[in-house]
Order: C-alpha cells, then sequence, then structure tokens
C-alpha cells in the first residue's frame, strides 16, 4: 500500500504575508533611518531566507535572477574605493573630493555619499529577497497571500476615514517615528497610491468573481478616500485605472450587461468630483517639479557615466540648483523617480530600468488568460506611471507591494499551471487562480 504524497505546509505563505501586512501598517514613512523601515527589512530578509531555505519546486526565470545580480553589481560598483583617475572627466571637480584614505589618497568613491548607498542597498536586498521569496511558493499560496494585502489596505481605508471625519488637516504624532498625514501613510500621495493599486483587485474580485455589489461598494469607497486625499495625481490615475481594469478584466467577466455600464455612470460622478478637486489648485507653480526636472536633468548631463550614488540626490541636487530657487525647505527628492535613478546610477541604471520594462513587456503577452495577473500588471503599470510624477516605491509599504506584484506577474508555476489547464480544458476557470482545486485522493 502506497502512503499518500505529503505537500509541504503552508507556514511559509503566512510568514511572507505578515511581512507584507506589517509593511502596510508602519511602512508609510519617507524619511531615512526610521527604526520601522529597519523592522520590515529584517523581517523580510529573515522571513524570505526561511522560504528559500526549503525545497521548493518553484523556478526563478534566469533572466529575473540576472536582472536583480546587476542591480547589486551596480551597487558594490558605488561602494568599493576606486582608483581617481578613473573618476576624472567623468564629473565636476567638487563631486571628485570624497577621499577613502585621507586627503591624500587616490581612491575614490564613485557614490558621494557611501553610507546612505550602502542604506539603500539594504532596502533593495530586503525586497527582492521578500519577491524571490513570493517566486519561491506554489502558485495557490503566492495567490493567498492577497488577503494579507487587502487586510492592510483596509487598516489604512479605515485610519483614513477617521482622520477626514475629524478634520481635513488631521496629523497623528507619536504612534510611528514619523507625523501621519493619510491612512497610515507620512505622504497623501503615497497613500493615493495604495489605494489606486488596489482598484484593478476589486474590479477582478467584482467582475471575474461575480460579487458586483460587494465590488462596486468597494470600489466606490476606495474613490472617495482618493477624492478625501486630494492627490491630483492619484485622482487621476485611480480614474484612469478604474476605467481600464473594467475594459482590460471584463472579457472573461461571469457579469451580466448591467454591470459594466453602472460601473463607468459613477466613474462619470467620480470626474465631476476629481474635476472639482483638480481645477482649484494651481497645477505646477514656479518652484515645482518642472524646475525639479530642470535641474535633475543637469545633473545627469555632468555624471550621466556613473551616477553620484544611490541615495546621494539631495546632496547633489543643491549643486546644480538655481540661487531663485533656494528656500528655506530644500528638496529631498526629484518628484520623477526615473530622473532620480538615473542620477544616482548613471547610465547602468538607465539600462537596467530598460531590462526591467522589456521583461514586463514580454511577460504581460503571457498573461492574457489570467485575470488576477492581469489585475497585478495593471497596478505595477500605474505605479510605474505614478512614480514620473513622484517617489511612491520608496516607501517600503509601496515597494514590498511592488515586490509582492511582480511576484504574480512573473511566477513561473502559475503560468505552467495556465497552460497545462488551457492544453486539458480548451478553456482554464478564472476561478481556480485564486482558490487551488482539491486534490483527489491517490489509490492505495
Amino acid at each position: 500500500m502506497r502512503e499518500r504524497s505529503r505537500r509541504p505546509g503552508g507556514w511559509d505563505r503566512y510568514l511572507l504575508g505578515s511581512v507584507l501586512f506589517l509593511s502596510l501598517l508602519i511602512g508609510g514613512g519617507t524619511a531615512s533611518g526610521l527604526y520601522t523601515e529597519t523592522l520590515i527589512e529584517i523581517a523580510a530578509i529573515v522571513s524570505a531566507a526561511a522560504v528559500l531555505s526549503r525545497p521548493s519546486e518553484q523556478t526563478i526565470p534566469r533572466a529575473v535572477l540576472w536582472l536583480l545580480a546587476s542591480v547589486v553589481v551596480v551597487f558594490c560598483f558605488q561602494i568599493i574605493p576606486l582608483p581617481a583617475t578613473l573618476l576624472d572627466g567623468w564629473r565636476p571637480e567638487i563631486l571628485l573630493a570624497n577621499p577613502w584614505l585621507g586627503e591624500e589618497s587616490r581612491l575614490r568613491f564613485v557614490s558621494v555619499g557611501v553610507g546612505r548607498t550602502i542604506e539603500c542597498l539594504l532596502y533593495f536586498a530586503a525586497t527582492a529577497a521578500f519577491f524571490l521569496g513570493v517566486m519561491r511558493l506554489r502558485p495557490e499560496q503566492v495567490y493567498g497571500l492577497l488577503p494579507f494585502f487587502f487586510m492592510g489596505v483596509v487598516c489604512n481605508g479605515l485610519a483614513a476615514a477617521i482622520q477626514y471625519s475629524l478634520s481635513d488637516t488631521v496629523a497623528m504624532d507619536g504612534l510611528l517615528p514619523f507625523t501621519i498625514n493619510a491612512g497610515l501613510f507620512a505622504n497623501q500621495n503615497h497613500f493615493s497610491a495604495l489605494l489606486f493599486v488596489s482598484i484593478p483587485f476589486i474590479v477582478y474580485y467584482g467582475l471575474s468573481r461575480g460579487q458586483l455589489l460587494s465590488g462596486a461598494l468597494g470600489l466606490m469607497l476606495l474613490l472617495l478616500l482618493l477624492l478625501a486625499a486630494g492627490s491630483r495625481a492619484g485622482i487621476l490615475i485611480g480614474l484612469a485605472i478604474t476605467a481600464i481594469s473594467v475594459v482590460f478584466l471584463s472579457a472573461r467577466s461571469r457579469v451580466g450587461g448591467y454591470g459594466i455600464p453602472a460601473v463607468f455612470i459613477g466613474l462619470s460622478i467620480f470626474t465631476i468630483g476629481a474635476w472639482t478637486k483638480i481645477d482649484a489648485k494651481v497645477v505646477d507653480p514656479a518652484f515645482g517639479r518642472a524646475e525639479f526636472a530642470r535641474t535633475t536633468i543637469e545633473g545627469i548631463e555632468r555624471n550621466w557615466v556613473t551616477g553620484v550614488g544611490f541615495g546621494a540626490f539631495p546632496k547633489v541636487y543643491q549643486i546644480y540648483e538655481k540661487g531663485s530657487m533656494i528656500f528655506k525647505s530644500y528638496v529631498n527628492h526629484a518628484h520623477n523617480d526615473y530622473l532620480e535613478i538615473v542620477l544616482e546610477g548613471g547610465v547602468p541604471t538607465f539600462l537596467l530600468i530598460f531590462a526591467y520594462a522589456a521583461l514586463l513587456v514580454a511577460c504581460s503577452a503571457k498573461i492574457r488568460l489570467d485575470p488576477l495577473r492581469k489585475a497585478s500588471f495593471l497596478s505595477i503599470l500605474f505605479l510605474l506611471v505614478h512614480s514620473l510624477v513622484d517617489y511612491p516605491l520608496r516607501t517600503a509599504a509601496l515597494a514590498m507591494t511592488f515586490a509582492y506584484l511582480n511576484g504574480i506577474v512573473f511566477h513561473k508555476g502559475a503560468a505552467d499551471r495556465l497552460n497545462r489547464r488551457d492544453d486539458r480544458t480548451g478553456h482554464p476557470d478564472d476561478g481556480d487562480f485564486l482558490v487551488p482545486a482539491k486534490p483527489s485522493a491517490l489509490p492505495t
């Protein structure tokens, strides 16, 4: 008599899910050196190490591993002492004054802020470790992390509802090492990013799972919170991602013909409120994102080969800043993550961004039959769009969410399972990608 096959327990899903939930609760700060961010990094690395140490049938695409390894190489290149002659002529003289062994030393770092670069390396390592941990889970476990994500979103939504019911300018101090201004985030734009990232999953739940009423209610609450948060980018992206999600995910919907028109009627009402909110503000004052971009581009032109070091943006930006733009408050981010990253990492970083975009586009062609992976792809896409006008991925909450979304999209086991079911039946059932089928009993 043969023994029944035993599948490994699901504790690894709960371990990574707890990290995701923790990051959404305390990872909303934007300042450097926060102890909450350190806690999340430790939890992510330890949890991922425990998951990766277990044997698994899931393999990680080789191209993804090469991309992550290349990012680590760029980090190491910035914090290893190099002969100063390698940097001569590639950057301004003022940025060469970073000796390793005193002023007489001829060794220099590429990074003008080595401490901040190491801090950024640890931040990336924690995010990458969490992503790799997700990639080693079984497909049903990967989708089983969604409840942890939704719990984090609900907690942020409840916190925001309480704040906005008391006052539109309420701020909470003392609870976390940063001032909470929206939900559990320090920045209302980043709180808005969490909300619109959730929209494709709400639409998926309403359309593909046939829960139109509860999905519509959840979508309405998210859109109302977006309006209350007041982020112009969040409002516009929320409107766009809702419309695109409905069109993109309705192809295999189980909802009748009245569901989609009802959603678009709701979107029309939301558009009226969004226009009122946006029209009441100046789009870009003189001291705004256009000026940040102009100054950052000037810095890129002077340091395009090697960059100035990850995390060194605030120090370098001041060198190229116009005198008329110097005020009491200083610029700590470019509000365009692509420009900021290229300034910090130079040409190698630009090539890595292009390589990631190519991998994402290549993977998007393989997810057309899986609505949940399509929803994740939309969330990633609009987070990347938001990065054109802000820096959402510099908060641990959104960085871990981004890692999880990529884990869904790039998970090889999910694609293999889809292909096997498609070959067997000709039309895979969408519902099977959220709840695994019960295994049949093995012969004894």
